[in-house]
């Protein structure tokens, strides 16, 4: 029998959660452990374990709310903190917090922000500070989440698609990412970008907009815009997200990062 079988099974029938109790604890840990993972890629899609964010689901009803002090800090809450960061090689600067049952792999950096079970942070990115990672969210390698960035948390429905930025993205200062939004490899979302699963995010560069939802395709520059909307009190502006631009191809995606924001003149 795998660990999903009796987490799936408690999940629909409450009354098999005890005897589902270890799948549940062993689940979680392997979460801890970066062995297992809500969502990954393959073959160039997103695939979501939904059994995962059940046993995450089913962990909250386990858990007992206990009192935790580090130093002069003192929690009141059901979820500990992540243990053995300086063995993991991971960065965590006071006051940054991330909770048991997330992942983040070696050489990521966590400022004064905030991580949540069930999420992952790549190598090499940072969660600057009062930035916050929510339940689930996946976040590749080599992103840099500026100051203030929100990604939403994604537990309900356990088959709904977590936040996901890719690999080498930069999101700006105060950008909020929900609902399962994709943003893909390499792309750059100026300061204050909101994208919800229906937020129009609108291309451009050409001579007719291309309107997508969900998704900001690699490599995109994108700014916050607004558009036209008709209400029965009159015409308003209503938010969307712009695509400006592409990034150049470069092997230093730090020089191609610098240059696209002086070109666009984004704001981060």
């Amino acid at each position: 029998m795998t660990l999903a079988e009796p987490i799936s099974a408690a999940f629909a029938d409450r009354r098999l959660l005890p005897e589902a109790r270890d799948a549940v604890m062993d689940t979680v840990a392997a979460l801890d452990r970066g062995e297992l993972r809500v969502a990954e890629k393959v073959d160039g899609q997103w695939i979501v374990h939904a059994w995962v964010k059940e046993a995450i689901l089913l962990y909250f009803a386990l858990a007992e709310m206990r009192v935790m002090e580090v130093g002069p800090f003192e929690f009141h809450d059901k979820i500990p903190l992540k243990k053995g960061l300086a063995g993991a090689g991971v960065r965590v600067v006071p006051p940054g917090v991330a909770r048991y049952g997330s992942f983040l792999e070696r050489g990521a950096i966590l400022m004064p922000g905030y991580v949540n079970i069930g999420a992952r942070v790549g190598e090499g990115s940072m969660v600057d500070t009062w930035a916050t990672v929510g339940s689930c969210a996946q976040v590749g390698r080599g992103v840099h989440l500026s100051g203030g960035v929100g990604l939403g948390g994604v537990l309900e429905p356990p088959a709904a698609a977590p936040v996901i930025v890719e690999d080498g993205a930069f999101v700006g200062s105060r950008c909020i990412v929900v609902e399962g939004v994709v943003v893909e490899e390499e792309a750059v979302l100026g300061a204050n970008v909101v994208l919800t699963a229906s937020t129009p995010i609108v291309e451009v560069t050409g001579s007719e907009p291309r309107v997508l939802k969900g998704r900001v395709p690699a490599r995109s520059v994108v700014i916050p815009g607004s558009m036209p909307k008709e209400f029965p009190a009159g015409t308003f502006g209503v938010p969307c997200a712009l695509i400006v631009g592409q990034r150049r191809e470069s092997t230093d995606r730090k020089t191609s990062l610098n240059d696209v924001l002086r070109e666009f003149a984004v704001q981060v």
